[in-house]
């Protein structure tokens, strides 16, 4: 079970050649990475726009149909973790270092830089600002990584399949699966999977290198970024080395107390009646303005739709490239679940704690920008949050626990990533020899390194975009393959042997 497979030295083989690639002739991969993404942005961006949406609006029939009641296991199957640790890996793995990253930054840039339809700085910016961080941030992001797991779930816990995207396509294509066309597959995957953590790791490294760099006047650069994303790396390594229950359970744990530590502070010293109006005021909008703003393209107006291609469809991306590793994760801790209760979970749960927490941290960046208090929107994104803290009491005190946070989620992420990779190239093994994760650990810091000495954060943007693509349509075939294995189970259903 444990033996490596053709699938690990294929992708190992991509993975060095894009970081030496990049090593070698940086300016050469961020133009061509470039040119594919602003290509996919223009062509594509309806096609991301649809098939996201369409994920969502499956995994909400899921959830009230008949299948609903079917178990992510045998009869006698029972959950491994408990509600609260289950929520916890799910918010770490899921997001992580992007809600502390964006967490200010999207929402005041959106009210007072680039909102996507009105004026800046006005009353209606702000309640379009939140909408449309509720919308790139909530059900859309999660169902996009219920789809990977339900389908990853249901195949290996009730029907015994391998924890590898190729035997979910089984009942599509049979046995080819087993071949080279389900090598090719599972190259894919584990390539997105590669890049969309990478992408993750650049933004944590960024945003560490822009604290230290607001705070203490330390130079930010490529070669502090580099030290962080080294250090983290021994760090995560050793977190892996101690396996899934040890390492990511506590580490998840941790995150958890850590932001909850963080977002009481803010609600607390913050503008708090303001934020919790806002919260009420912009769920409400939020859910009334879903569906347009699920398929708004604005095909009619050129700077509309580079706003569209600039932040909806990178997101829409960004998500389809992490689904694979967020997707294989909450499926190996989410077993003995039934698929109304899993479903229920990861759609709401996790989104519900995103709005509270853009609200809160939002919401007091927004009430500076507005007060004239200070330029949050001026600073650079990474920097944005540590402003905030900047302008409250204890800010100081939030700071060292945003960089606490941002670096234990670094850890997290990186952590269950190498384990996802190390199941994915060793026959969807559940416990997959250390030494595999410790490369794959190498090659996804590596990777992360490359892009942001190729181009920074728009480099990382670019690589993802690109990467996404091929995996998109794995994951509309993933769903076509779910449906018809459930329809076949329709006999089981009905005498309730579920």
């Amino acid at each position: 079970m444990n033996k490596i497979t053709s699938v690990f030295w294929a992708t190992l083989s991509i993975a060095v050649f894009a970081v030496v690639w990049g090593a070698i002739a940086p300016s050469n991969l961020e133009s061509i990475t470039g040119s594919i993404q602003a290509y996919l942005s223009v062509h594509f961006g309806w096609y991301y726009l649809l098939i996201v949406t369409g994920f969502v609006v499956f995994c909400l029939y899921m959830i009230i149909s008949p299948y609903g009641k079917i178990k992510l296991g045998k009869k006698s199957d029972t959950p491994d973790y408990s509600y609260p640790t289950w929520f916890a890996m799910l918010f770490s793995a899921g997001m992580g270092i992007g809600l502390v990253f964006w967490g200010a930054a999207e929402p005041v840039y959106f009210f007072g830089t680039d909102p996507p339809t009105e004026e800046a700085g006005t009353p209606e910016a702000m309640g379009e600002a939140m909408q449309f961080v509720y919308f790139h941030w909530g059900v859309h992001a999660w169902g996009i990584y219920a789809i990977v797991a339900l389908v990853l779930a249901y195949f290996k816990f009730r029907r015994g399949a391998p924890a590898l995207i190729s035997a979910t396509l089984e009942p599509l294509f049979g046995q080819s699966m087993k071949g080279p066309w389900g090598k090719v597959v599972d190259v894919i995957a584990v390539f997105a999977t590669i890049v969309g953590v990478a992408t993750t790791l650049g933004f944590g490294a960024a945003q560490i290198n822009g604290g230290l760099t607001y705070l203490t006047g330390m130079e930010e650069s490529f070669t502090l970024q580099l030290i962080i994303i080294g250090v983290v790396t021994v760090l995560f390594m050793i977190s892996a080395y101690t396996g899934l229950s040890k390492g990511i359970k506590y580490l998840s744990n941790t995150n958890m107390v850590l932001a909850l530590t963080l977002l009481v502070l803010m609600l607390i010293i913050g503008p708090t009646l303001m934020i919790m109006n806002i919260f009420t005021d912009t769920i409400g909008a939020y859910l009334k303005n879903l569906p347009s703003m699920s398929f708004r393209l604005a095909p009619e107006s050129e700077d509309a739709r580079t706003w569209i291609n600039d932040w909806t469809v990178f997101y829409w991306a960004w998500w389809i490239a992490w689904s694979p590793f967020v997707g294989i994760f909450i499926a190996r801790v989410s077993k003995g679940r039934t698929i109304r209760e899993f479903l229920s979970g990861v759609l709401l749960v996790p989104s519900i704690v995103g709005f509270l927490w853009f609200s809160a941290f939002g919401s007091s960046a927004i009430d500076l920008q507005q007060n004239e208090v200070a330029d949050i929107a001026g600073l650079a994104t990474e920097q944005a949050l540590f402003g905030v803290f900047d302008q409250y009491p204890l800010g100081l005190i939030m700071s060292i626990i945003a960089m606490t946070l941002i670096g234990t989620f670094f850890i997290t992420s990186a952590d269950s990533a190498t384990f996802v990779l190390g199941m994915q190239t060793t026959n969807g093994s559940l416990t997959p020899p250390t030494m595999v994760k410790f490369v794959w650990g190498l090659a996804q810091s590596s990777m992360a390194a490359v892009l942001l000495y190729t181009g920074g954060l728009q480099a990382l943007q670019n690589a993802l975009i690109s990467a996404a693509f091929p995996f998109s349509f794995i994951m509309i075939l993933m769903v076509v393959s779910l449906y018809k294995a459930l329809r076949a189970d329709r006999a089981s259903l009905e005498k309730d042997n579920i």
